[in-house]
């Protein structure tokens, strides 16, 4: 286990009467993504506020690497603040500023760098987040959804050790949603910095997340890796859990991780000694590549064209799931494993490249689509009848990706 960053020891937070946080201990570990969920005006914004600095504790302790935060000097916050980079629902954009100069501002203001060093940064975040043609604007003047996408420029112009996103993908349609929830992913592994997200996006926050806490009442009632929320029997997480949570993939259009784990039960529950039922996983190599190189959304659109040439060819007794970020899973029922590679067989012949051109300037890029089957053999769980396909990829399509 990773040391932890950011540690919270029996803190205590009262407004008033109200006690917003009620004793509460986590750890935060470096280098990885936590993700706060839970009911609105529950306290997750406290959280932020004390590990920025703008509240401080009634009782307890909070520790930024090794240091508790109330022995640092007023004079020292600055440069504690300087290694945090912030996204904010509100963005906190200046309206008089042109987006190249809102991003700009944290360098100019917090560097020595010269004028074409900040240019260069800045243009490299532009680019990355498909922003570059609105350098030269201002914030009033483009979308809601653009200016998430400035405020997340900013956010990681100073290369920050720690990243606070409060609900990033508000507003957002599920293309752009998903990207930035992979450019967050993908820049937290390429730069290793610490990642805190408040969100209600489940599932779609989970496929990036290494750790999930959940509060409730100023308690912390969750404190798991997103893939042991299922085991969680408290009444307050399940019912929260699917009251935001739906069971189908918003950008693809199919059913989710959690959805294809309970067909998949099902199914083995009223399997008999005759029955039988295979599965067929897709997956997308060199997401990560495509997603730096043409941009996030780009790689996005892969995924969703993807996912409909699955859902148009394979037989209509499938279920198609979304079962990570770059994952696709189809389970076959009463189908054995020479069926399911008939049906991979038919569709590998007929797997098209995506049609969307990536944006012009960028060099040609190949991709290519894996493969591999598996009978289910009444092994346990959905993951355990994965390994002997994952085990047996093939690749089953390559493409050229040109702007021309």
């Amino acid at each position: 286990m990773n040391e932890p960053y950011i540690q919270f020891k029996n803190v205590t937070k009262r407004f008033k009467q109200l006690k917003v946080l009620d004793d509460i201990s986590f750890d935060i570990e470096r280098g990885k993504i936590t993700t706060l969920i839970g009911r609105s005006g529950m306290g997750k914004s406290v959280i932020f506020k004390h590990i920025i600095g703008l509240l401080e504790a009634d009782s307890g302790e909070i520790i930024l690497d090794g240091r508790r935060l109330s022995d640092i000097k007023h004079r020292d916050r600055r440069k504690l603040k300087s290694r945090m980079g912030y996204l904010f629902q509100n963005l906190a954009l200046f309206d008089a500023m042109t987006i190249f100069d809102n991003i700009a501002l944290p360098l100019r203001e917090k560097t020595n760098l010269s004028e074409n060093e900040i240019k260069e940064k800045v243009n490299d975040k532009l680019e990355k987040l498909e922003i570059i043609d609105t350098a030269n604007k201002y914030p009033s003047e483009i979308s809601g959804g653009m200016n998430k996408r400035v405020g997340l420029a900013r956010a990681l112009i100073m290369d920050p050790e720690i990243v606070l996103f409060d609900e990033p993908t508000t507003g957002l349609d599920p293309i752009r949603k998903n990207a930035v929830h992979s450019m967050i992913s993908h820049m937290q592994k390429k730069f290793n910095f610490t990642a805190i997200i408040i969100s209600h996006e489940i599932p779609d926050v989970l496929y990036i997340s290494h750790k999930i806490l959940m509060l409730d009442n100023g308690k912390i009632l969750v404190d798991n890796p997103p893939d042991e929320l299922e085991k969680i029997t408290n009444p307050i997480v399940t019912e929260f859990i699917q009251g935001v949570e739906t069971l189908k993939d918003d950008m693809t259009g199919l059913q989710n991780k959690k959805a294809i784990a309970n067909k998949f039960e099902e199914t083995v529950n009223q399997m008999t000694t005759h029955c039988k039922f295979s599965l067929i996983i897709f997956k997308i190599n060199a997401l990560d590549e495509i997603n730096e190189n043409l941009g996030f959304i780009f790689g996005q659109k892969i995924i969703q064209h993807m996912a409909n040439q699955i859902g148009e060819f394979l037989p209509c007794s499938c279920h198609n799931s979304r079962y990570s970020d770059d994952m696709l899973v189809t389970l076959l029922p009463d189908a054995g494993i020479e069926e399911a590679q008939n049906c991979l067989n038919k569709f590998s012949a007929s797997i098209k490249k995506c049609p969307d051109l990536p944006p012009q300037g960028y060099k040609p890029m190949q991709y290519s689509v894996s493969a591999g089957v598996a009978e289910e053999k009444r092994c346990g769980t959905i993951e355990d009848a994965m390994t002997p396909a994952l085990k047996e990829m093939n690749m089953i399509g390559e493409f050229t990706l040109n702007s021309n």
